[in-house]
């Protein structure tokens, strides 16, 4: 049986060219091969997505990002000193993606008709080495030097945009930080909705991600996000969140960072197999956001695989990306309808970027 269709919407595809220098035209063990050796990364030899990689699992459409952190001299996480050294290196991975169109590799999507137009094409094409579409997404706002600078990133394609990273954020703060956003913030958010840009809330704090909510009306989705009842940190959403983001029509994207995933996981120490860390632990947090919702339209893939992580620090029974195609049995030996599994692998993003794009 043909793999379902699949959209993956989160994945850190220029980074991994631009900052981990894989080239993602070439098979994944080929890409582990050219790493033999190479120490200056935890996940070195250990990727699990390239290009032919998202073809075996019949990902015809995928979110990708661009993603640059200005660091305030008091803030020790790795990124830019400035928000102009932040935009530039963005362009650097755009470069990218635009070079990988010509190549044929990538085709991007920027509303609902281009879309529709790739279904078709990846549904009837026969070539091996057809174009994956994908929508650009921004991670973490620090890039956007002033709010002049989003129009011409919402020109050149940007659909989506994550005001917040690790830390604290220029626009709001994430993961690890607290605080509500600065006025700009508010502005980013009311620029964004007047552009259509989708909010996506993954990574905002906790007081940034009510503000948020209370502040921009446009569509929103959380592109890579678990459960907080589930694995009590701050990185994932507590149930009322999740209720608001229901509420709001979003859908939540299933990440596979192991530490997300299960509880008491120790950087550098646990492994997957210890932690029994699966593709049955990550249902168990779909499982969640559904039983919430009442539904399973709510659901959807944003695995950040290769998101500074590999093998190492994933479900031990993904070995590329393309098996995540499994989550369709595991999900029917839950109970979940024909029709609800093929809303998790491709159809509840579908229904969202139509209502989002005007379709």
């Amino acid at each position: 049986m043909n793999p379902l269709f699949a959209i993956d919407a989160h994945l850190d595809l220029s980074m991994n060219a631009m900052e981990w220098n894989r080239d993602l035209t070439l098979p994944v063990p080929s890409i582990r091969k050219r790493e033999e050796g190479l120490t200056d990364k935890p996940d070195r030899g250990k990727n699990t997505v390239s290009f032919p990689a998202l073809r075996d699992g019949n990902f015809g459409i995928v979110v990708a990002t661009q993603i640059a952190r200005y660091v305030a001299p008091d803030n020790n996480l790795p990124g830019w000193n400035s928000p102009e050294q932040a935009w530039a290196q963005t362009q650097g991975q755009l470069a990218y993606y635009k070079a990988m169109e010509r190549k044929g590799e990538l085709k991007q999507l920027t509303n609902w008709q281009e879309l529709q137009e790739h279904l078709e094409y990846w549904n009837s094409s026969t070539d091996e080495n057809k174009a994956i579409g994908y929508i650009l997404s921004l991670e973490g706002a620090d890039s956007i030097v002033s709010l002049d600078y989003l129009d011409i990133a919402y020109n050149y394609g940007l659909r989506a945009l994550g005001p917040a990273h690790y830390g604290p954020g220029r626009y709001a703060n994430g993961t690890n930080a607290t605080g509500k956003m600065p006025p700009m913030g508010i502005d980013l958010l009311h620029k964004m909705e007047k552009l259509g840009i989708i909010l996506d809330a993954t990574h905002l704090c906790d007081d940034a991600f009510w503000q948020a909510m209370e502040h921009y009306n446009g569509p929103v989705w959380a592109s890579h996000h678990n459960c907080r009842a589930l694995v009590n940190h701050n990185r994932q959403f507590d149930d009322e969140q999740l209720k608001e983001l229901i509420q709001r029509g979003a859908v939540i994207g299933a990440p596979m960072d192991a530490w997300m995933i299960v509880p008491n996981w120790v950087r550098g120490e646990s492994t997957p197999e210890s932690t029994n860390c699966n593709l049955e632990a990550a249902a168990n947090h779909i499982d969640h956001i559904c039983q919430l919702a009442g539904n399973a339209e709510h659901i959807g893939i944003g695995s950040d695989l290769d998101g500074g992580f590999g093998k190492e620090q994933g479900p031990y029974d993904v070995d590329t990306i393309a098996d995540l195609q499994k989550f369709t049995t595991i999900l029917a030996k839950r109970g979940y309808s024909e029709a609800d599994i093929e809303g998790f692998m491709h159809g509840n993003w579908l229904r969202f970027l139509k209502n989002a794009w005007g379709g």
